[in-house]
């Protein structure tokens, strides 16, 4: 295993050691402005991966690009999808006045 190859697995490694405690101590009101923040920095890991994949000459670049592009536009959709969920919760639901009409 090179030096370099070790080196960027042990900064991996830090990374998901931090990122996990960051995110465990977010308390729940917070929740939904940082996940809005974190689907803007998911749309430029996406462009970066659609750059990655046309700078792409071999098949396992091309692959990983690939993959990159699917699970990021995945990740894109599903944090609008939740973010907008979450703040339907927040929402007045429509009551019924004594009269039978609806009041907004």
């Amino acid at each position: 295993m090179s030096a370099h190859l070790l080196f960027s697995l042990y900064v991996f490694v830090l990374a998901v050691f931090v990122g996990f405690e960051v995110i465990s101590k977010v308390p729940a009101t917070l929740h939904t402005p940082l996940m809005s923040g974190t689907n803007a920095i998911h749309g430029i890991v996406l462009v970066a991966a659609m750059l990655v994949l046309g700078s792409a000459h071999t098949s396992i670049q091309t692959s990983l690009g690939f993959l990159a592009v699917i699970l990021g536009a995945a990740n894109v959709v599903g944090g609008f999808a939740v973010t907008d969920r979450m703040l339907q919760m927040f929402k007045k639901k429509p009551t019924v006045s004594k009269n039978g009409q609806l009041d907004e």
